[in-house]
């Protein structure tokens, strides 16, 4: 059932409009909001088929003003060096032992799990409590390295990763209501070019299906695909 706000937010809105980005930031950063600062997201409706594994869509990109979260990082590695170099990059929690039997218990007070290559034989063990949260490292999305700074460092300023989910939708965060229009505009189109250098060759006809914007508690806008197709 819909709230009343919600309901209020919705007939500022055209359902069948395409939205251009500043005017589709500007409408939701004047709908009545909550307390708490909310996410904006987007979702992409894709023109491919996940059930292929040559469609599958993942990557990772740099949002050049952040996300707005405060990101917890978590290295898992046993090598002195590397905990040295991740605990003075910033990453919240370091080690492995320690982590291993609290994760598999059901632990989960981080965003982002890092691991050194050597350590993957062990962490591939927790796969079925990680994969669901999406939270297993890959070498594809800069979370399995030897490049311990790097990769902290990148997530903690705001490094995101994207993937399709299994209807064919990729779901992203690209700042906060409390971002100004320019911030978000310049992140999403540095997001959506990430997410079309990403197409697969095997993908034939339209990409960008439909594009929706919304808050975390706002109704979503159609945005115009023809800004992000070059």
């Amino acid at each position: 059932m819909l709230g009343k706000r919600y309901k209020e937010n919705l007939e500022n809105i055209d359902r069948n409009t395409e939205y251009n980005l500043v005017d589709a930031f500007n409408i939701i950063k004047n709908f009545k909001s909550v307390k708490f600062d909310e996410s904006i997201d987007l979702a992409i409706n894709l023109g491919i088929d996940p059930k292929h594994a040559d469609q599958l869509v993942r990557g990772t990109v740099s949002l050049p003003n952040g996300t707005g979260k405060e990101v917890k990082v978590i290295v898992m590695s046993k090598d002195e060096e590397k905990i040295k170099e991740a605990k003075d990059s910033g990453a919240d929690y370091v080690g492995f032992d320690e982590y291993f039997d609290k994760i598999k218990n059901g632990w989960f007070e981080f965003d982002v799990l890092v691991a050194t290559p050597d350590m993957m034989a062990e962490v591939g063990k927790l796969g079925k409590v990680l994969g669901p949260r999406k939270l297993m490292p890959s070498p594809k999305a800069g979370t399995v390295t030897n490049d311990i700074k790097k990769a902290v460092e990148e997530i903690k300023a705001g490094k995101v990763e994207f993937r399709v989910d299994k209807f064919g939708i990729i779901h992203v965060s690209v700042g906060k209501l409390s971002f100004d229009s320019e911030k978000l505009v310049e992140n999403t189109k540095v997001c959506m070019d990430a997410i079309l250098k990403a197409k697969p060759v095997s993908v034939k006809g339209t990409y960008f299906k439909k594009l929706t914007i919304s808050s975390t508690m706002s109704p979503g806008l159609k945005i115009d695909k023809n800004n992000f197709i070059k």
